[in-house]
């Protein structure tokens, strides 16, 4: 597969840099199979069954992009620059592993100054990313970095407008749970506490999961050849209740629908991890997941998904191409553009369904 394969030409208009209010108000493309039709995010419980059940990840951005002086002790004095930090990821000794800007001005020993309360030595520096050791750990690290960072915004975003108070809110869900991630799982900033209540009464169930999304999410795609591309490892988890809830629906005929392309990529990770295991398709699951799925893939426990729309040349637009169809994605991408859609992170959702099963009358075709 070439990386031109996977290419559109988008208006630049299109692109949000702040979601609509309220939440559910976010249009909604839903393509069943080759048929599409234009809706809100407020009609899924219209749009979903009584026994489906809707995926979650509550993993909780934190806010993880920092600006503050390097200094470097010269021995003729110390020497002052400005640089720009996003964490990417705790390390197990107590390190972060972030990206820099400018990374190559960086050294082993650097201290990085971001406010009076945080502050950071650099102890590793390689060709995409450094780790830092910060002066303060526990509660009173959380603390510092919650009045000294900002929200880890999209670079499509960023380049246009700095994170302020108001993306605080809005970029965060709202049964974020727990802290982790430097990205938010988009299409879940859809939902607000009043579509959840309408979901259960329609008889729609929910298991949450946690995958804490990382800053790879961005990395683009440089390989032509798109098999030569490595993902960035995210750290997941899917207790033993999630998965006999999972496991429980398909038992029962209903639909296992994730909110959200990290959703899915954690659920289709321990699927495989468990797939030896013939009594059922789940088994809880704790992890680094690296998963690239591209066409060709074999969905082992996804029967549909809401994901926003995502960027040309991506590795999430290769996913939503592995579970729709090349054609039909294309297809489902040219409507939302003429139709004037908002993309990427703060934009519109769609909700894909490969196709209808015998699912309809009760028995499920998987």
């Amino acid at each position: 597969m070439r990386l031109s394969e996977f290419d559109f030409d988008l208006p630049e208009h299109l692109i949000a840099t702040r979601p609509v209010h309220p939440r559910p108000a976010a249009r909604l493309l839903v393509a069943k199979g080759d048929l599409l039709s234009d809706r809100h995010v407020r009609d899924l419980p219209a749009l979903l069954r009584p026994g489906d059940r809707l995926v979650l990840n509550n993993t909780r951005v934190i806010p993880g992009q920092l600006s503050g002086r390097r200094l470097r002790d010269t021995g003729a004095g110390t020497v002052a620059a400005r640089v720009d930090v996003t964490l990417i990821a705790p390390l197990p000794d107590g390190g972060w592993r972030v990206l820099a800007r400018p990374l190559r001005k960086l050294q082993p020993g650097d201290r990085l100054v971001f406010s009076d309360r945080l502050s950071a030595q650099v102890t590793d520096r390689g060709a995409e990313d450094a780790v830092l050791h910060f002066d303060q750990t526990g509660a009173a690290f959380d603390a510092a970095l919650a009045a000294t960072g900002r929200m880890p915004l999209p670079p499509y975003i960023a380049a246009r407008r700095p994170a302020d108070a108001r993306d605080a809110q809005d970029y965060q869900t709202v049964f974020a749970r727990h802290a982790g991630a430097v990205a938010a799982p988009t299409a879940s900033l859809h939902f607000d506490a009043e579509l959840l209540a309408a979901l259960r009464a329609r008889g729609v169930t929910m298991t949450e999961v946690t995958l804490h999304v990382g800053a790879g999410t961005f990395l683009p795609v440089k390989s032509d050849d798109v098999t030569d591309h490595r993902m960035h490892a995210e750290w997941g988890r899917i207790s033993a209740e999630a998965a006999a809830e999972i496991n429980a629906t398909r038992a029962d005929g209903g639909r296992i629908i994730p909110v959200g392309t990290t959703a899915l990529r954690l659920i289709e990770t321990a699927a495989l991890a468990h797939e030896s295991c013939a009594d059922t398709i789940l088994g809880a699951w704790t992890g680094e997941t690296d998963i690239f799925i591209t066409p060709g893939f074999r969905f082992r426990v996804t029967d549909a998904l809401m994901t926003n729309f995502h960027l040309p040349k991506s590795t999430l637009l290769m996913l939503v191409s592995a579970l729709m169809g090349r054609d039909r994605i294309r297809h489902v991408y040219d409507h939302a553009i003429e139709r004037g859609y908002r993309f990427f992170s703060y934009g519109d959702a769609s909700l894909l369904i490969p196709q209808e099963t015998d699912a309809e009358s009760g028995a499920n075709g998987r």
